[in-house]
């Protein structure tokens, strides 16, 4: 079964794919993966794009999980949309040195609850995990992760709003 840990970056996909790894998970990481599908820069927003529909297409399955911004893409059989504060989401950015432009379009998109409206779109309610990451440690995480993964911890998700945090301008 493969079950993917999506989020805005920030929200902790990898801490928690490193624990996972941990206990003895397989756990590929995205952006081992997409190199070949990269069409080009978008240098205005830093990022590269990515031909999605081809990944997404051509990425062969896994027995554990697969995380990324853009595993919601995937044929996975689950999904966790990790979210965290955007007030919380800006440090840890601040922490990765992200320019002061890229912190604000991600906390812009953890307010407006993006990856997980893209995940509602593309994934059944029944294979949808959402967790909070806020203020909580890796481990805890991850157990809960895994829980979900195991079936033990049952999909839910629309419980989190962090509008209060969207900048009037």
């Amino acid at each position: 079964m493969m079950c993917g840990i999506t989020g805005t970056p920030g929200t902790g996909k990898s801490m928690i794919g490193e624990e996972l790894a941990r206990r003895g998970y397989t756990v590929i990481h995205q952006a081992m993966t997409v190199a070949p599908y990269v069409t080009g820069e978008d240098e205005e927003r830093d990022v590269q794009v990515i031909d999605v529909d081809r990944w997404a297409a051509e990425f062969k399955p896994v027995d554990g999980f697969v995380e990324g911004h853009m595993a919601h893409y995937l044929p996975c059989d689950k999904i966790v949309v990790l979210r965290c504060r955007p007030d919380e989401l800006k440090d840890r950015l601040r922490q990765r040195k992200y320019r002061k432009e890229k912190i604000r379009e991600n906390a812009e998109a953890e307010a407006l609850d993006v990856c997980l409206v893209e995940t509602v779109e593309e994934f059944d309610p029944s294979k949808i995990f959402e967790l909070d990451t806020t203020g909580r440690n890796a481990g805890y995480c991850a157990d809960q992760v895994e829980a979900f993964y195991r079936g033990t911890l049952p999909a839910g998700f629309g419980n989190i709003d962090w509008s209060e945090f969207l900048e009037v301008t």
